[in-house]
């Protein structure tokens, strides 16, 4: 006699009740959930491998874009002052000439942004001269007096292929190179031809002319602009560019036609697209909202922003004025007064104008921020 196999258990196996296990609740658990910022890099603007747009170039675009740089040093119309001189003659506002490029520092930098400065830091070259007059700014040793030693494009070229090579950097990046463009392109095009493989970075103050960026197209991966002010009239009194508002919103916008919104590769680096800064200064927080506001509308709510809060009174701001003496209606000589320049912005931001700035961008809809306490591999 045979007994019969025992039949097999037909309940499903997600339908076989679970052994009882006692739930440990921590008190901390039933507390409202407080939502973060999510660090992750959005698939959108994950990139597996990136590279460096000018490498792309066919030699002929190449030869072009030689072409135009020379020409545009012949009758120099690239900065929005258009001063229209030939610089192998003369200079114009920025009082440099055709030939070579006044630099102040080159070497890794690691005061930039996260994604900018990664683990070996940015190789920035920081230029001399500029094509602004800010009476607030906090390089005017080099924007303003001009300090540093002249290159040539082919010895710059030479020193991106060092920071490349020995300095191990992400990136190179071109800091206030609006009124030297002909001899940055130049110096892109001899590195591309020496080994040059790591991303340019354009890091500007916005008052940059369309002809400019238009000869920068294909040659730069990451613009960073800083989108400093609002109305005319504080350009008028603080920039002395009556312009740049509007030049700014041109700037930026052909900025990010070119290159679109920044990605970054999966170590957290940013490769290309546009970064954007704007420095909140005090009592000016009304010009940041509408700043912001302006960007959400007309540029990309997904822009990569960096709302900063550095600010702090530099080159001509909190300097002593005499005032001319004058004589009152009984005839008498009144005192010579001091008075301090710019009293209006001699002193820090508040954390309140700061957070009003940053309140307007996330109504007008970005979401995209730099924070200040973010570190390498910040998206992990």
């Amino acid at each position: 006699m045979y007994l019969l196999p025992k039949a097999r258990s037909t309940i499903p196996t997600l339908q076989r009740p679970l052994p009882s296990r006692p739930i440990c609740r921590k008190p901390s658990l039933l507390l409202p959930r407080i939502p973060h910022r999510s660090l992750g890099i959005p698939p959108q603007y994950l990139l597996d491998d990136y590279t460096p747009r000018y490498q792309l170039l066919t030699s002929i675009e190449a030869s072009k874009k030689r072409s135009q740089a020379y020409a545009h040093l012949a009758n120099c119309n690239l900065c929005p002052r258009r001063c229209g001189v030939n610089r192998y003659e003369t200079t114009g506002m920025c009082l440099i000439g055709a030939e070579t490029a006044k630099v102040n520092v080159i070497a890794p930098h690691r005061g930039e942004e996260p994604c900018i400065q990664g683990f070996h830091g940015s190789g920035s070259v920081f230029f001399s001269g500029c094509n602004l007059r800010c009476v607030f700014c906090q390089n005017h040793d080099i924007a303003h007096q001009r300090n540093g030693f002249d290159l040539t494009p082919t010895e710059l070229a030479e020193w991106y292929m060092k920071l490349q090579v020995t300095g191990n950097v992400h990136n190179i990046n071109l800091v206030t190179p609006e009124h030297v463009v002909p001899q940055v392109v130049l110096s892109i095009l001899d590195a591309r031809d020496m080994g040059l493989r790591i991303p340019i970075i354009y890091n500007s103050s916005a008052f940059d002319s369309l002809d400019s960026l238009r000869l920068l197209n294909g040659l730069v991966d990451i613009y960073l602009p800083d989108f400093k002010v609002w109305k005319a009239s504080s350009s008028k009194r603080l920039l002395k560019a009556v312009d740049y508002v509007e030049t700014a919103m041109e700037s930026v916008k052909e900025m990010h036609a070119q290159v679109g919104d920044l990605s970054f590769t999966s170590d957290g680096i940013a490769q290309r697209g546009v970064l954007l800064r704007h420095l909140v200064m005090p009592g000016m927080e009304d010009e940041g909202r509408d700043i912001m506001r302006w960007l959400a509308e007309n540029v990309s709510q997904d822009l990569y922003v960096h709302i900063m809060e550095q600010y702090h009174p530099d080159a001509h701001v909190g300097k002593k004025r005499r005032t001319t003496r004058r004589r009152t209606d009984s005839g008498q000589e009144e005192e010579a007064k001091e008075e301090v320049r710019y009293a209006e912005i001699n002193r820090a931001v508040r954390d309140e104008e700061l957070m009003s700035v940053k309140d307007a961008a996330i109504e007008a809809g970005l979401w995209r921020f730099c924070e200040v306490n973010e570190k390498s591999m910040f998206h992990l």
